[in-house]
């Protein structure tokens, strides 16, 4: 990953956003927790941040939470996009280290800390500032909203760390080799 933000970090952002978007009727609910769902979206967005940055990462985030939110729910719940960002960001500070797009991520200690930072960015996202933002933008009940952020946590670091850990590492296999495409002078 470089620096800079080009043409490739714009259309990673409007594939990013449109397939979290299209992700967000795909949905396992967690039957006694209301309103919260396994999400596959979540690999989606761990994908694109580690590929592309933390810019890349925290907009899909919220673009694609608020978008998913209006087309399909009718209504943008904010307490739940901006830790999606949060998220994004976390895990696009990682993404030179990472090395998915240099097809370094078959390194287990690249797995391992994509890993550590996936679970403490859904940690800080889903038990602190969803809740948070839901107590205090929506009056919504404390113990309703610390109870879904948790499980929102446990659904979304299983999510990221089982099918965000294969795309990366399949990325990181496949994409280094097929990428023979070259700038001309």
């Amino acid at each position: 990953m470089n620096n800079k933000f080009g043409i490739r970090e714009v259309v990673a952002l409007g594939i990013g956003t449109a397939l979290f978007v299209v992700l967000t009727t795909v949905q396992v609910p967690l039957l006694f927790i209301p309103n919260t769902s396994l999400q596959p979206r979540m690999a989606i967005l761990a994908f694109f941040a580690a590929i592309y940055g933390p810019i890349v990462g925290g907009v899909i985030g919220v673009l694609g939470h608020a978008l998913g939110d209006a087309l399909f729910y009718g209504s943008v719940w904010w307490s739940w996009v901006f830790p999606e960002a949060v998220i994004g960001i976390a895990i696009g500070l990682f993404a030179k280290k990472l090395a998915v797009r240099e097809g370094g991520f078959v390194n287990t200690k690249n797995i391992v800390l994509f890993n550590i930072v996936q679970v403490i960015s859904n940690a800080v996202a889903w038990i602190v500032v969803a809740p948070i933002l839901d107590i205090l933008v929506y009056a919504e009940p404390v113990n309703k909203v610390f109870i879904q952020g948790v499980f929102a946590f446990l659904g979304n670091i299983v999510i990221t760390g089982i099918l965000g850990t294969l795309l990366m590492a399949a990325y990181s296999k496949i994409g280094v080799k097929s990428s023979n495409l070259k700038a001309e002078d």
